[in-house]
């Protein structure tokens, strides 16, 4: 990445941080059905969200690979990925950059959950999950917990990056999530 490239990269996350720039569409509530999907994922599956009901689903929203936030965000779901396992919850990162970006993203930093490439950006706006910026449309960071019978159980409209995992790990407890 030349100097150009993590300056609009840095300028891109500071903007999208900004509420004002949000896009339009509202997020799931609890309790409805999440919209369903398939998507690639960077080891060269598809993820289709149906197929996974009877697990718990751990939804995260980034805005882009290889960022400082979404860097420490991605890390600290990685760490903590033998304790979703304990709750029987799949971890899935999404945004709108490619397949071949989230494998390199992956391969640099270790990931050992699947980033899925929502490159159409559709998946992103049914989540509510889209922000509309000057130059881009980047993914806003929003997280959802559906629940084993695909149902939205939880949403984090205010995600920190420092703390989001253990948040999550939290919300799964409080929500019942054992895995026993």
């Amino acid at each position: 990445m030349n100097a150009f490239s993590e300056i609009l990269a840095l300028v891109t996350i500071v903007l999208v941080s900004w509420p004002v720039l949000a896009g339009a569409t509202e997020m799931p509530a609890v309790g409805s059905v999440a919209p369903d999907f398939t998507l690639p994922a960077h080891d060269g599956s598809k993820v289709q969200l149906s197929a996974l009901h009877g697990t718990w689903v751990v939804l995260y929203f980034y805005p882009k690979d290889k960022t400082p936030g979404c860097t420490l965000e991605a890390h600290n779901f990685a760490k903590d990925q033998p304790e979703y396992t304990k709750r029987k919850a799949v971890v899935l990162g999404v945004s709108v950059d490619s397949v071949d970006s989230h494998k390199e993203f992956c391969a640099q930093e270790g990931l050992t959950f699947r980033l899925l490439a929502d490159t159409n950006k559709k998946v992103a706006a049914a989540y509510g999950s889209l922000n509309n910026l000057v130059v881009a449309k980047l993914a806003a960071r929003h997280t959802f917990i559906i629940d084993p019978q695909g149902k939205i159980a939880r949403v984090f409209a205010d995600v920190k990056p420092a703390v989001h995992s253990r948040e999550v790990l939290a919300a799964l407890d409080a929500l019942g999530a054992t895995g026993k």
